[in-house]
This record gives structure tokens, C-alpha cells and sequence, in this order.
């Protein structure tokens, strides 16, 4: 087998507009739903705010310098709508768009390809307010009529898109990654209605794309984790194949077959949890298909059989502290599965099991399944990073597990896996969706606090050494 990496792969690394660019109510753009999530966070758990962030709007010049030097031939971004279109439809905020012109100018002219995500939780908030955002329906024209200006926009400068991140992380942490107005909590059949809606949406970026983009392709940012049985008994390994079809085939079969797994569909009918589906709908969503996956592969997760003795469907729980073994419980669908512990797997500090393998297994089964092209959108290690007295972070830990899931790609690579990237979370330090600034991600360490931002001050971390190293020698050093 070769030694490198493909010729023409592409290393890079990945970010997202609200947790990284701060600017969130300046320069024409009003909030998000992420922006007043994030507010409340701030209040309840002291978490940082989205306004400042990673103040990649005031140094994104840096950044991408900071990007050449480590040797990206790649950056995943995403665009902020309500930057574009502050109420969402409308009006272009003309900074706003100009703020990405200037962007994707910077990375080109720096040999940097841009990989472009158009939604990444960052519903505008104008749009909550007027009816709900992705529960209604009239989200999707919406979202139509935003998509179409940023392709259009771009089309000449972007090849590879993405559409909507991580639907399936949207479905399991809903109020994480949607604002549910108080008379929809507690109702589980939204999330997959809404889920329904992002779909349509979904499609019609596709159909977009293929359109209006001289050899563009484009694909869906899916959260992604293969699943495990808990033991080798039978009925733990039917729990297994419950969760992969209503936890993953739910979404991948949408985004390559245009259909909705049955076994997982049958099941959510069973329970009233099954999205309204208008005529029309399958036929559009037929008509979007993906010319890739990329993959948001953090971990793997394991489920047992859960016989039904009447106890009602939840779903994950999040671990807020950043100590093993806080998080607040596991999703359980009574009769068909029940997330757990894997007892072979070691976790960081908030529970994500480390599991490199699993990442060589989630490329291989999809491919086999579908047969066609990966990318890595997001893998990495949030952690509590130190700053010494001396100006540097010496973050080994974070070294040691992208190591270990580099070498697990090139090995589904040498098994015939078509891989394209490899873009991880994240270039720099950002805001984590759920744990503010403290847990940590980048290559880049920025300098600040949930509580102050400071100058945001860029530093180099040791990781950022080694993947300069790694990039120069397109993965032969690994």
C-alpha cells in the first residue's frame, strides 16, 4: 500500500460562523437562534456569548496566514445567514456578504480550496420569531431563497459545498441546536419534523448546486457515529441494528436513496413521532441527491436491548462539567434500543469515547453501503488546554488521538475507500455549542476566557507543529 495519502488530497480543518467569528449583532448582521441560545448559556451555566467569540471577523487575515503556514489546501466554513440576510429573507446586508467575498478571496489567493457549509445551527432569529423557524414549513422556501443568492454568489469561486450540518445531532440535542418555543417542548415529534423540513432543504441546495456550479459538488456535514452492541447476545445486536437504522441509515438513506429507512420510518409511525410528509416531497427529495458524505466523527457510541415496560422514550443527555462520568443519561427507545457505556473504551473528560477504529469502520461500511465519496468535516479533541508561563500549549493528548484516527483513515483508504479530505475540528480555538470556550479544539490556541475575551491573541499549540509536519509530508510521516 502507498506510504502517503492520495495525490490531490486535501488537508485543512473546519470551523463554523457563530463560534468562531463573533461581529454577531455588528457590521448589519442581526442574531441568530444560536446567538440567543448561547445569551441564555451564558446566564445559566456562565458559558461565553457568541459576540465576540473567536473574533475571526477582525482576524481572519491572521487566521488564514495562520493556515498557510501549517500548509491547509483546504478550510471548512460555514456562512452565516443572518449576516447575509439579517431578517433571514429580503434585503442583502452588503458588509456582510462582502465579509465572505473577502474570505474566500484571502484563502484562494493563499492556495486554500474553500469546503462551504450553508447552514450550521445559525437559524436567524427574525425568523423564530415569525413563525417558529425550521418547525414551520415556510423555512424551506426561506432557506431556498438564501441559498440560491450564496451559490449564485459564489459559484465560481466555491466547488465543494455542504449543506445543512449534522442533522442527526439536531434530532438528539434539540435544544441545543434549535431555540423550541416554550409550547413545543416536550413534543418528540417535532425533531423529525423538523428534521423532514431540512431535508427538503437539503435537496433543494443539491438540485442549486448542480445547477448553478460549473463541477460543483455537494453533500450533507452528518454527525456520525457507528454503533456496537453491548455484548454478542442477539437480542443486543438487533438493539444495535435498531439504533444504526433510526440513529444513521434515517439520514444517509435520505441523502443517497431519497427514501426514509423503513424499519426506522415503521417505528416512529408506531410511536406518533413520524414527520408530516406533504405530496411532492419524496419526489423533491429524490431529485437532491449527494455527490458525497462528509463525516462529523468524534466517537463511537454502544446500545443494549431495552425490553418495553412502559417507560417513556428520552433522548442523550449532555455532560456540562468536563468531569468523566457527569453526563446526565443516555437516550432510551423502549422495545427497540438503549444508548450505553462502552466498558472497552477510554472517554475524555466529557464522555465522548476515543475510538480511532471506529472511524476506519464508519468509512468502510458507508462506502460499501453506498459507494460513494467521503470527507472528514470534523474529528477532534475538546479539552482543557494550559497556557504556560513561556507562551506555549503542549497539547500531546490532542497529537496522540489525531494521530491515531489519521492512521485509521489511510488504513480504509488502502481498502478502497474514496476519501477527499481530511478538514478537523477546529483551525482555532472557538466556542463549543455547549461548553463555551474552555473546552478546546483548535491548532491555535485563543487567548480568552468565558468571562473576558481579551485581544483573542493567536498562539501556536504544539499540534500545530506536528500538522504542519504531517500536511508536508501528506500523511507519509504518520
Amino acid at each position: 500500500m502507498a506510504k502517503t495519502f492520495p495525490e490531490g488530497f486535501l488537508w485543512g480543518a473546519s470551523t463554523s460562523a457563530y463560534q468562531v467569528e463573533g461581529a454577531a449583532t455588528t457590521h448589519g448582521k442581526k442574531p441568530s437562534q444560536q446567538d440567543v441560545i448561547n445569551k441564555d448559556n451564558y446566564q445559566k451555566y456562565g458559558f461565553a456569548t457568541a459576540e465576540i467569540a473567536s473574533d475571526h471577523y477582525h482576524h481572519y487575515k491572521e487566521d488564514v496566514a495562520l493556515m498557510k503556514e501549517m500548509g491547509f489546501t483546504a478550510y471548512r466554513f460555514s456562512i452565516a445567514w443572518s449576516r447575509v440576510f439579517p431578517d433571514g429573507v429580503g434585503e442583502v446586508n452588503e458588509e456582510g456578504i462582502q465579509f465572505y467575498r473577502d474570505l474566500i478571496k484571502e484563502l484562494k489567493d493563499n492556495g486554500i480550496e474553500p469546503i462551504v457549509t450553508l447552514y450550521h445551527y445559525d437559524l436567524p432569529w427574525a425568523l423564530v420569531e415569525k413563525y417558529d423557524g425550521w418547525i414551520s414549513r415556510q423555512v424551506v422556501e426561506d432557506f431556498k431563497y438564501y441559498a440560491e443568492y450564496v451559490i449564485n454568489e459564489f459559484k465560481n469561486d466555491v466547488r465543494y459545498w455542504t449543506t445543512i450540518n449534522e442533522q442527526s445531532i439536531i434530532v438528539q440535542y434539540i435544544d441545543q441546536k434549535n431555540f423550541i418555543p416554550e409550547k413545543y417542548q416536550g413534543n418528540d415529534q417535532i425533531r423529525y419534523q423538523i428534521n423532514h423540513h431540512m431535508n427538503l432543504a437539503h435537496a433543494i441546495a443539491c438540485k442549486l448546486v448542480h445547477e448553478l456550479v460549473p463541477g460543483g459538488l455537494v453533500g450533507a456535514p452528518l454527525g456520525y457515529a457507528p454503533v456496537y452492541p453491548l455484548t454478542s447476545q442477539p437480542k443486543d445486536v438487533l438493539a444495535m441494528l435498531n439504533a444504526e437504522d433510526l440513529r444513521n441509515h434515517y439520514y444517509t438513506d435520505i441523502y443517497f436513496k431519497g427514501e426514509y429507512t423503513k424499519s426506522a420510518m415503521i417505528y416512529l409511525e408506531e410511536h406518533g413521532l413520524a414527520p408530516v410528509i406533504e405530496e411532492g416531497d419524496m419526489e423533491l427529495i429524490k431529485e437532491g441527491t449527494s455527490d458525497f458524505l462528509a463525516l462529523n466523527y468524534y466517537a463511537s457510541e454502544c446500545c443494549k436491548w431495552c425490553e418495553d415496560e412502559g417507560q417513556g422514550i428520552r433522548y442523550n443527555g449532555v455532560n456540562r462539567s468536563g468531569k468523566k462520568g457527569d453526563l446526565s443519561g443516555f437516550e432510551t427507545h423502549p422495545g427497540f434500543y438503549q444508548m450505553c457505556k462502552n466498558p472497552n473504551l477510554d472517554t475524555t473528560d466529557w464522555d465522548w469515547a476515543i475510538d480511532p477504529t471506529g472511524l476506519e469502520y464508519a468509512f468502510r461500511d458507508l462506502y460499501t453501503r453506498y459507494g460513494k465519496p467521503l470527507m472528514i468535516t470534523e474529528n477532534g479533541f475538546g479539552a482543557y488546554d494550559t497556557l504556560t508561563e513561556d507562551g506555549k500549549v503542549h497539547d500531546d493528548y490532542r497529537i496522540d488521538y489525531w494521530t491515531k484516527h489519521l492512521q485509521a483513515l489511510k488504513r480504509a483508504i488502502d481498502k478502497g475507500v474514496e476519501v477527499l479530505a481530511f478538514c478537523p475540528w477546529s483551525a482555532v480555538d472557538l466556542l463549543s455549542t455547549s461548553n463555551g470556550v474552555k473546552k478546546r479544539y483548535g491548532f491555535v490556541y485563543v487567548d480568552r476566557t468565558d468571562d473576558d475575551p481579551k485581544e483573542c491573541k493567536r498562539i501556536k499549540k504544539d499540534s500545530f507543529y506536528w500538522y504542519k509536519d504531517v500536511i508536508e509530508s501528506n500523511g507519509g510521516n504518520l
